[in-house]
Order: C-alpha cells, then sequence, then structure tokens
C-alpha cells in the first residue's frame, strides 16, 4: 500500500521509525522503493551529485522537474517529496503555489518540501496547506543558505540558536508541516524537538532520536567523492564503478571482449 502523510505520522506514534533516501533518476528511484524505503525525496542535492553543482544554489525549477519526472516513473509504494529550489517559492506564497502546482501537476509530487522557519516560510506553508499541498518542512542546517552560514556548519548549538529552531520547527507544525527535517543540529536539540512536536521528525546529522532518518543516496551508495561526518557508506559503488570499467577497457583493448 502506497505510504501517506497520514500513514507518517502514525508511524510516529507507533515508534516505528521512518526510513527516506533521495533519488535523482528512474533506475535508482526504482531500486530504493523495491527495497521498502518510505519517502523518496527528490532533493535540490541532486544539484550536487547528478549536476555537478558546488553548492544547491543554482538549481532550477525546471531541472528539478525534469528529474522528478524520471523519479515518478520509477516509484510505486513510497511517497515522493519533491525539494522545491533556491528562490522558486521564498519571493511570495503565490510564487511557492505555481512552484508546487508544476512540482504536483507535472511530476506527480506527492508533498514538496521546503526550507526555513518562521514567519514568512510558515506563512507560506499554511497557504500552501490550505489548498490541499502537502508540505514538509526542514529547520536547521538549510543547505540553500549556505551562504549565510558561512558554509555546512552545525547549526543550533547556542542555548539561543536552538531555541529558535524549535520555535520554528513549532511554527511549522502550527501551519500544518505533516513532518519536518532536522538537519545537522545537537542531538539533544534534535531530541528537544522530536518530543514536542506532535508530527515525525526526519533527521539527517541529527542525531538518533528523530522519527526517521534520511540520507543523500549517493553518499550510502559510496558514490560521492566527499560526504558529511555524519553520512554512513554501506558499499563503494564508485570504486566497484571504477574496476568494472577498468576491467571493461583492459578487456576491449587485449580483444578479449566480446569473445
Amino acid at each position: 500500500m502506497p505510504v501517506t502523510t497520514q500513514q507518517l505520522i502514525r508511524f510516529k506514534q507507533q515508534e516505528r521509525p521512518i526510513v527516506a533516501l533521495t533519488a535523482w533518476d528512474y533506475l535508482l528511484a526504482q531500486a530504493l522503493d523495491q527495497a521498502g524505503i518510505d519517502v523518496i525525496l527528490v532533493g535540490d542535492s541532486l544539484a550536487m551529485v547528478a549536476l555537478g553543482y558546488d553548492t544547491t544554489i543554482p538549481l532550477t525549477l525546471d531541472e528539478t522537474l525534469h528529474h522528478a519526472k524520471a523519479v515518478r516513473r520509477g516509484v510505486k509504494e513510497a511517497m515522493m517529496v519533491v525539494d522545491l529550489p533556491f528562490l522558486s517559492y521564498q519571493e511570495s506564497p503565490e510564487q511557492a503555489l505555481r512552484s508546487a502546482g508544476r512540482a504536483f501537476k507535472e511530476a506527480g509530487a506527492q508533498a514538496v518540501k521546503l526550507e526555513g522557519g518562521y514567519p514568512a516560510i510558515a506563512n507560506t506553508v499554511s497557504k500552501l496547506v490550505q489548498i490541499g499541498i502537502p508540505v514538509m518542512g526542514h529547520v536547521g542546517l538549510t543547505p540553500q543558505s549556505v551562504h549565510q552560514f558561512g558554509g555546512f556548519r552545525q547549526q543550533g548549538k547556542s542555548p539561543e540558536a536552538g531555541d529558535r529552531i524549535l520555535e520554528e520547527a513549532i511554527a511549522l507544525e502550527q501551519a500544518g508541516c505533516f513532518a519536518i527535517v532536522l538537519e545537522h543540529i545537537p542531538d539533544d536539540l534534535a531530541l528537544r524537538i522530536t518530543q514536542k512536536l506532535r508530527i515525525p521528525t526526519i533527521g539527517i546529522g541529527a542525531g538518533a532520536h528523530c522519527d526517521g532518518q534520511v540520507l543523500v543516496t549517493a553518499d550510502l551508495l559510496g558514490l560521492s567523492t566527499w560526504h558529511p561526518p555524519f553520512a554512513k557508506s554501506y558499499v563503494n559503488l564508485r570504486e566497484s564503478i571504477t574496476q568494472a570499467v577498468k576491467t571493461f577497457c583492459t578487456e576491449v583493448r587485449e580483444h578479449q571482449f566480446p569473445s
């Protein structure tokens, strides 16, 4: 049975951890879906892992939707959430509505994800939810603000900064978010937020106390040349691919393939 927003909320109530990963094409999405993932995020991280940008900032909505449509074709059971890229929703709720509408109508999204808290983003979330668009929030380290943060640094380390992130999470829940990503914040802060909210928290670099976990799939598969300290590689596909291609090159050059 396909995963829904209400099912994710029930998972939190049942203390059943939510599992999420990112995807950027059909074959990867199909593999993740068949493995039993709950949520597949067409994350703006595809700017870096699929398109070769240094940050997520250059990614456009058209590029996002191009990849999201491919992912949609590979997903049958997981819930597909689409990241709205930088400057495709921050200008006004009306701009966010147009962008989210395209994600739903053109790419088959079941929810969108917006970065940031209050007051502007919470207001935008409220407007989207009121017309039936499910929204996943995202607080802590928000990669679209990387230049403001001065790099991909842990957020919420001081009591004041931690309180602000907690307040942002509460505001997003009140605005109607069905779940919130907590990225690169201290474990104890993630625990406070998770205990305070009725909706699920999905952590990435936020410790073990969240209601679920998400990783960039390129990091999990060992495809990235660099990954954050909180990520874990379960296999080194980059090395396996390189070795396979080297073997192919050798066999072709030595007239061993085709045999």
